[in-house]
């Protein structure tokens, strides 16, 4: 098989970093620096350049055969690196077969609505592969950090009650699970920042002019919501990876590593689903052989 090797190797790296077992995680024992075996950026960027062509094969195969869809969902703090998986890793894929969400502040109708309505119907259609750039997850992220979000999605009072939360880790596994059953194969990511890099990140964008426009106040006043967010972002990884929605906690200290092991995690998740092209039949080979001869006598006769 031509692309076997490839395919190996980027399921043994994906595997290092897939939390199989979230009753037992602990994210202070994960490394926000880790490379594993890949030496630096170059080496990196190697590999990448050289599963681009899988990917972009498996995806390819994935649109035509038009039964499954991918979500992959990114989530981390701000500075993780969320938009440079997305340009990077995905730099190869047919923009026709692939959607991009971010999920801002809710509006208002999204209020009105439960808080899965919004992210339900951006998930990604059979054939397709759908990114999200933070997520329902935020639900029991920022929410949980800050109640006046709560406050606002107008819940009756009598349903904000201590175990709000394992209830949504509960409403967002049994969601998953849903789609998992309806063909949308449902891929996390974590990308784990550390504060010191997360501070050289905001430095860079204060520094570099063409950076300035990413950077907010929002961004600082979040940053002291830190160890919230740590235990956050902990309890949610232990309660909502599961075999058919893992998630992957991706080292994001170092961006090109991070982009390297979410490419594999993705072709790893392609791969398993025994992607074909689509059978064409008899009555088919017919037509095309008719459309062939047709074509060639057309050119013999110009």
């Amino acid at each position: 098989m031509k692309y076997h090797k490839q395919i190996k190797e980027a399921a043994r790296l994906a595997k290092l970093y897939c939390v199989s077992n979230g009753e037992k995680f602990r994210l202070q024992d994960q490394d926000p620096g880790d490379t594993g075996e890949v030496k630096d950026e170059e080496h990196s960027q190697t590999i990448i350049e050289d599963r681009a062509g899988l990917l972009s094969h498996l995806q390819e195969k994935l649109y035509a055969q038009d039964r499954w869809g991918l979500l992959i969902i990114l989530q981390g703090m701000d500075a993780a690196g969320k938009d440079g998986v997305v340009k990077h890793v995905m730099s190869g894929i047919n923009p026709e077969g692939c959607d991009v969400h971010s999920f801002k502040t809710p509006s208002t109708e999204e209020l009105n609505h439960d808080y899965l309505w919004r992210a339900h119907s951006r998930v990604p259609g059979r054939g397709m592969i759908g990114i999200f750039n933070r997520s329902y997850f935020e639900e029991v992220l920022v929410a949980r950090v800050h109640s006046t979000i709560l406050e606002a999605q107008k819940l009756p009072e009598k349903l904000i009650t201590k175990h709000i939360w394992e209830h949504r880790y509960q409403d967002i596994n049994s969601f998953e699970q849903y789609l998992t059953r309806n063909g949308v194969v449902v891929r996390k990511f974590f990308l784990h920042l550390s504060k010191k890099e997360q501070k050289r990140r905001f430095l860079d964008r204060l520094e570099d002019p063409k950076k300035n426009w990413k950077f907010s106040m929002d961004d600082v006043k979040e940053r002291g919501y830190w160890k919230d967010y740590q235990e956050a972002y902990e309890k949610m990884i232990q309660s909502t990876s599961t075999k058919h929605a893992p998630w992957y906690v991706v080292p994001a200290d170092n961006k090109w590593y991070s982009q390297l092991i979410v490419a594999s995690a993705i072709i790893t998740a392609l791969d398993e689903l025994d992607l074909s092209f689509p059978h064409v039949d008899k009555k088919k080979k017919t037509e095309l052989e008719t459309v062939r001869k047709s074509l060639q006598h057309e050119k013999k006769s110009v």
